[in-house]
């Protein structure tokens, strides 16, 4: 099968709204031409925003982008060359989540592997990004508090033409054991804050549409001052 038949078109995308203020400020501010970065609680839609408004960019054969790539830094397993199966095999327990918001928005369980086969996403890890340059690309950074400054330094050095950067994550919740990795993020907001074109939202458990008990819980925990 063809990459034109596997691929999506502009209108297989369902017209999905903002559920909240902080989600209208992210629809705007990507209308406008900004880079976003996208901060705060679990469940408030930060990736499904991004990826779906990455999606109608890329989707629109007015727009100058081709692909969306996903960067993410497969934390838990940063060795996985010492793992047994294909680099694709490797991550696809970090593809997990973008497959589950393919299939929501285009209501086919299979919308992320045509996507991928018909070359409209990528997904790589931070391990993989040497000598690469993104061209025509939105870029969407995912789980960003797991990226040292390295990497994050790494994953924006290679930008190029046409493109738009968006971060996704918890600048406060991070796997990293070092303070020095911790703080990576911190670090790197220092310089994004002093750039053009930037624009960062903050989600409080205000903005958690995932459900009801989740909302509860983190606000609970935050309340208690538990991190």
């Amino acid at each position: 099968m063809s990459n034109n038949k596997l691929r999506f078109r502009l209108e297989d995308l369902p017209d999905i709204e903002p559920i909240t203020k902080n989600q209208e400020k992210v629809f705007e501010a990507f209308e406008k031409g900004d880079n976003l970065v996208l901060s705060g609680s679990a469940g408030t839609g930060k990736t499904f925003v991004a990826l779906f408004l990455a999606l109608e960019e890329v989707l629109d054969k007015e727009t100058p982008y081709d692909q969306i790539v996903i960067i993410r830094s497969v934390v838990p397993s940063r060795e996985s060359g010492f793992l047994p199966g294909t680099k694709e095999e490797k991550e696809d327990p970090f593809t997990k989540p973008y497959r589950g918001i393919c299939a929501e928005i285009f209501g086919q369980g299979d919308s992320w592997e045509k996507l991928v086969q018909s070359g409209t996403i990528h997904f790589e890890s931070t391990s993989h990004l040497r000598g690469t340059s993104f061209n025509n690309t939105i870029l969407i950074i995912d789980e960003m508090q797991n990226l040292n400054f390295h990497e994050l330094d790494s994953v924006i050095t290679r930008v190029g033409r046409e493109c738009k950067f968006m971060m996704c994550g918890d600048y406060y919740q991070s796997d990293f054991e070092k303070e020095k990795d911790k703080n990576g993020i911190l670090m790197f907001m220092n310089i994004i804050e002093q750039l053009k074109h930037f624009t960062t939202v903050e989600f409080g458990w205000e903005d958690i549409v995932r459900s009801d008990f989740v909302r509860d819980y983190i606000m609970t925990k935050e309340i208690l001052g538990i991190k």
